[in-house]
């Protein structure tokens, strides 16, 4: 060794570096001279001796019989140093600075004090059901008289708009927190906490629990088969319906329902952990989605993972929607991996693994399905319809990519055991009046219609109703096809976000849940100017519908509707604020985030 290298006394990193290269070349030598096998086999077993003494190992590693093995040991000796409980509190320290980073900023204060404001209000009479154990200490307190209501609808109403100035603030901020899950984690912290909020359908999902637990199919009866405290805590209208819901869905709920040891009101508030877990997804893998489409992710951030909806319905609200659009939104992004030999093997791409995402999407709620034909035009866009081989290809790996999510579907449907009643509960949601369209076209078609003598004296009567839902819904399913036609070829995100927002805004229900899987995304496809300002309008409409909603069945729409107003204007502001800020006499320090 010493007539290739002068220096005998070589640090052990140097002896490595040309051990494994074979070359010797000091600072001294003339030249690079290649190194003999039998000494570069030789200086690579002293390279892994010293590397494992120098991380503590004791026991000399098999004897190798090749030259590739000793380098291999060495080299993991040197990358793969064992985890200490240094490295966990170094990582437990960066969250820990993330959480102040965030918080340091005041738009995320603005919006912790409307989550609390919100909480603090669910715990009031004008949130609480009356089956609600917190009912007694109320009482024993004089907190249960209208006066109380008032201000839990005010604290409500004020919560609401704090959330949304913040939400906007942070779109003008010129140093927004680098982490959205910490500006996510501290608005969210509040509602983990107290009783769902702006919905009760997760007392719907602890009480379908409660009949598995009891041997009771959700499917063919309602909750209020089993009277007692699960179904007392459910709302009136939804007591005697069957479940709509996927199997994995009501499977989860059960095993919640038995964690909580029986009790409703836990249980209720146990069905936000599948909800957390999907918004989780959604935070995690969407900014990710969108660099990987060539989105904004900046947009994609503060709309779509910040958005006060998002805060509200899926982490206040518990619904299982949170969960099914984190498994698509997962879905879409296994999907939009960059092609590897790994995946040419799966017909160019890893669409089939997510079309296997989807089925266990929509086994917790089944319009995940539409999600499995976008799949495989995301792995490889489709040029023009014209060239029929390239369009019978995309067809079929579409046809494919749907058959794999149902057949994962009946695979779970199979094993948790409950059948298909779902079918024939399909058209519950659409069974009470909500703010969709078609519902209140229908309402006032079927008012008409009762005001004719033909139609006196019968009461109930919803056939109207049913009709102009069913038109709606038809005309729903016929846009997707338009968008899967003219959009979904080369922009499938584009197409199957407006085709759920169709079957959103068109179907024969319509709450701000349903709006948020194709409003989640939005910001991932190429739009104009005014595709933003929409989608921050109608952010805006459902939350003021929601905060009249709340108030009228309070019996206090005026304060209602007085919040709604403070929103839009607060809206206009910060419409007018972008305008401004967007000028060119405007300071370049000035100006907002890009569209």
């Amino acid at each position: 060794m010493g007539a290739d290298c002068k220096s005998v006394g070589v640090s052990l990193r140097r002896f490595e570096s040309f051990t494994r290269h074979g070359v010797c070349s000091g600072d001294d030598s003339p030249g690079q001279k290649p190194l003999n096998p039998s000494l570069r086999f030789s200086g690579l077993l002293f390279v892994g001796v010293g590397r494992a003494t120098e991380l503590g190992r004791t026991k000399f590693p098999p004897d190798p019989e090749t030259v590739d093995y000793a380098e291999r040991m060495a080299t993991t000796a040197q990358l793969a140093p064992p985890a200490t409980p240094e490295r966990t509190l170094t990582w437990w320290r960066r969250i820990g600075r993330q959480l102040a980073e965030a918080w340091s900023h005041r738009p995320v204060k603005l919006g912790l004090a409307g989550t609390v404001a919100i909480e603090i209000g669910s715990f009031t009479p004008a949130y609480l059901p009356q089956s609600s154990p917190l009912w007694e200490p109320l009482r024993n307190l004089h907190l249960d008289g209208p006066a109380v209501k008032i201000i839990g609808t005010i604290l409500v109403m004020a919560g609401i708009w704090l959330l949304v100035n913040g939400w906007f603030q942070l779109r003008h901020h010129s140093d927004r927190p680098a982490q959205p899950w910490a500006i996510l984690t501290i608005w969210s912290l509040p509602l983990l906490f107290g009783p769902p909020i702006f919905s009760h359908d997760a007392y719907s999902y602890a009480a379908q629990g409660w009949l598995i637990h009891n041997h009771l199919n959700p499917y063919d009866v309602g909750p209020g088969a089993m009277p007692g405290s699960f179904a007392d805590q459910v709302a009136t209208v939804w007591r005697d319906t069957p479940a709509p819901y996927g199997p994995l869905s009501l499977q989860m709920s059960h095993a919640l329902v038995d964690l909580s040891g029986f009790y409703a009101t836990v249980s209720a508030e146990l069905q936000r952990l599948p909800a957390v877990l999907g918004v989780a997804l959604i935070v995690v893998f969407l900014p990710r989605l969108a660099q990987r489409v060539g989105a904004d992710q900046s947009t994609v951030i503060w709309f779509a993972c910040l958005n006060p909806l998002l805060v509200i319905d899926y982490v206040g609200g518990a619904h299982n929607d949170a969960a099914m659009m984190g498994l698509v939104v997962l879905a879409l992004w296994v999907s939009a991996c960059p092609r590897t030999r790994l995946a040419s093997l799966s017909l160019n791409g890893y669409w089939l693994l997510g079309a296997m995402l989807i089925g266990v999407a929509a086994a917790i709620k089944q319009p995940a399905f539409l999600a499995a034909l976008a799949l495989p035009l995301l792995a490889g866009p489709l040029p023009q319809w014209r060239r029929w081989r390239s369009a019978v290809t995309a067809i079929v790996k579409m046809l494919l990519s749907l058959l794999v999510s149902v057949a994962v579907f009946i695979v779970i449907s199979q094993a948790c055991g409950l059948g298909y009643g779902w079918i024939n509960a399909i058209d519950v949601p659409g069974s009470v009046t909500t703010a969709s369209p078609t519902s209140l076209i229908g309402e006032m078609v079927q008012w008409c219609v009762d005001q004719t003598s033909a139609h006196a004296g019968i009461v109930g009567d919803r056939t109207y109703i049913t009709w102009v839902q069913f038109i709606g819904t038809t005309l729903g399913f016929a846009l997707i096809a338009v968008f899967a036609v003219w959009i979904g070829r080369r922009q499938p995100l584009k197409a199957l976000s407006w085709s759920w927002l169709a079957i959103a805004f068109l179907g024969p229900a319509l709450h701000s849940w349903y709006v948020l899987w194709g409003g989640l995304l939005v910001p991932l496809s190429p739009s104009g100017r005014s595709m933003p300002r929409i989608a921050v309008g109608v952010t805006v409409v459902l939350l003021s519908f929601s905060a009249i909603n709340l108030a009228w069945r309070n019996d206090l729409w005026a304060i209602g509707a007085a919040a709604a107003a403070l929103l839009v204007w607060l809206a206009v502001l910060h419409e007018l604020g972008r305008h401004r800020a967007s000028t060119p006499e405007t300071p370049v320090d000035a100006v907002a985030s890009p569209e």
